[in-house]
């Protein structure tokens, strides 16, 4: 089964609330919300991916620096297998904008199970609730 390296970011605002992103409704899960972030591509570290990912995604800029490893997802999907680590951010420049999603909310941590999510993305919430 092939291996795919996905990276996600928890961008935690003031108040603690994390960011969560609808995905599309033409894509693969679409409607479900998903933490922000996307593939690894060749010779790409992960942190570069999510930096490249929340700027392509939601208009924002983060520094390396202010990414911090939190969790990591590993699920197996019919056709791959989904390895996906969670970074939590709370610096970035810009305001976050749904660029390539159909809606972006602020939600409070333990409210997050209030919104469908892909599998992979659901085991991540506990370690979010226990973080903040």
């Amino acid at each position: 089964m092939k291996l795919v390296l996905v990276v996600a970011a928890a961008l935690v605002d003031a108040d603690r609330r994390v960011l969560i992103a609808q995905r599309p409704a033409g894509k693969s899960l679409g409607g479900l919300w998903e933490f922000p972030g996307g593939k690894v591509e060749p010779g790409e570290r992960p942190e570069e991916t999510l930096i490249r990912e929340l700027h392509e995604e939601l208009a924002i800029t983060v520094k390396e620096p202010c990414l911090a490893p939190l969790n990591f997802a590993s699920y197996a999907y019919p056709d791959f297998h989904l390895l996906m680590p969670l970074y939590v951010c709370r610096r970035w420049e810009g305001l976050p904008q749904a660029v390539e999603h159909q809606a972006i909310r602020w939600v409070p941590p333990n409210r997050l199970r209030e919104f469908p999510m892909p599998p992979a993305d659901e085991p991540l919430i506990p370690s979010l609730i226990d973080l903040l």
